[in-house]
């Protein structure tokens, strides 16, 4: 059970930034020159980025990145308020919400007693 508290957010975390990323790819159908497209490419992938680095800091310090989760749940909360089905709210925002909770119950259920990381070292 412990083995799998301690990968399940993290798999979620990867998963989650890759369909994320699939959202930009609407980027090559507009038309674009190749910088307009590189240039559009890159801003469309900016919350993939806040995943990954959030990701980057909950792998080592997952009391931290567990709270940067929950934090970019509340983001992604506020910055795709569009009239959305409650589906799309759900994916969008209920997923880091997730995966911060699943990173905070790993630290829970240790006690702080030690990273995560360490056991698999």
């Amino acid at each position: 059970m412990k083995r799998t508290l301690l990968w399940t957010p993290r798999v979620l975390g990867i998963a989650f930034a890759a369909f994320i990323s699939l959202f930009a790819l609407d980027v090559f159908s507009e038309g674009y020159t190749f910088w307009e497209t590189i240039l559009a490419l890159a801003i469309h992938l900016v919350p993939t980025y806040l995943i990954l680095i959030v990701l980057v800091v909950a792998w080592r310090w997952e009391l931290i990145g567990g709270i940067m989760f929950v934090g970019l749940g509340a983001v992604f909360l506020a910055w795709f308020v569009r009239p959305f089905h409650w589906g799309t709210f759900l994916l969008l925002s209920g997923m880091p919400f997730l995966i911060g909770l699943l990173f905070l119950l790993n630290v829970a259920t240790r006690g702080g007693k030690h990273d995560a990381t360490d056991e698999h070292r």
